[in-house]
């Protein structure tokens, strides 16, 4: 029997105007941008379909933003019925797939991650850190190029392990260079500096770990409806108490990726949906294993194709 995966992307994959097409169309869907509006007492809505862009960008916007695309989506993709086996999200994207699952409710999604924005930007002061994907290296030999390059007074470490020959890593910005240096000498094919705001998933977000601790205290965690995989751990997650542990531990510990996608193959995921604008998750997906059944929806005319290929492979 086939079983199925619901992927939400993180940052990196907003785009001014996404989910405009549904919200026009259809009143239920348009009520998740107005009660993001309404919970953060802006208009996030505006700022999603007009732009522009570089403010979307910013990580404080980003998140709430792309939560909320993506939770409108599914909404209007889940009339078709279709559920799934397991959630899970790509970093900010684990809170999508939080909500998904029921175990915290849109509203307060929304407002912590934007808060969760605001306390990564805090962190460190804007220039001193950064983060690099490094391509063609496997995981153990850049293991070894970050512990060597901590090990000479330089933060570093392995940030996002995304897929064979791609993994991101983040610190200071005199670590990532010297690691991204380092790297190329020990095989890597290509180094890629990332605009990014920060050193995300490093220890150096230690500070906003503890901030936000205090916002999911405050906030009503409940046990997931189906299976988590988490991010930090590349493992099933349930228990309320749990997910508080792992959304804290998540922003300063690697985003085991493709740890989290082979999980899923190996518990009898075939089919990937990744609900979000963009198919950055798809394209991972695709490079773990090219035999998966891969869906990327974002609008009425994906969310139809998807409908009718999943219909087509139960036939």
């Amino acid at each position: 029997m086939r079983k199925i995966a619901f992927m939400f992307p993180g940052q990196g994959s907003q785009i001014v105007g996404m989910g405009k097409q549904l919200a026009d169309a259809d009143e239920n869907i348009k009520s998740y941008f107005e009660r993001a509006d309404q919970r953060l007492g802006y208009s996030l809505s505006n700022l999603i379909f007009e732009g522009p862009q570089s403010d979307l960008t910013l990580t404080t916007n980003t998140q709430p933003a792309l939560l909320t695309t993506s939770m409108a989506i599914l909404s209007y993709f889940k009339r078709s019925g279709i559920e799934p086996d397991y959630v899970a999200g790509h970093s900010l994207g684990e809170y999508t797939a939080l909500v998904a699952a029921k175990a915290i409710s849109f509203e307060d999604a929304v407002y912590a991650v934007r808060k969760r924005g605001e306390f990564m930007e805090a962190a460190v002061p804007h220039g001193e850190g950064t983060m690099a994907a490094i391509l063609g290296l496997d995981r153990e030999k850049l293991g070894v190029v970050t512990a060597n390059v901590t090990d000479e007074g330089h933060s570093v470490q392995l940030a996002n392990l995304n897929c064979p020959g791609q993994i991101v890593i983040s610190g200071t910005k005199k670590g990532v260079e010297l690691a991204g240096i380092q790297a190329k000498e020990a095989g890597a094919k290509r180094v890629l500096p990332l605009e990014v705001s920060g050193p995300f998933h490093s220890q150096l977000m230690k500070p906003a770990a503890e901030k936000l601790q205090a916002v999911l205290d405050d906030i009503t965690l409940q046990d997931a409806a189906v299976p988590v995989i988490a991010n930090v751990t590349a493992e099933e997650m349930i228990a309320a108490s749990e997910i508080k542990t792992r959304l804290i531990e998540q922003l300063y510990s690697p985003v085991l990726w493709e740890d989290t996608v082979r999980k899923m193959l190996e518990n009898g995921v075939d089919t990937f949906i990744e609900i979000g604008p963009g198919k950055v998750l798809s394209g991972l997906v695709k490079k773990i294993d090219r035999s998966a059944t891969i869906f990327a929806i974002s609008d009425e005319d994906s969310i139809n194709k998807a409908i009718e290929g999943l219909k087509e492979a139960s036939r």
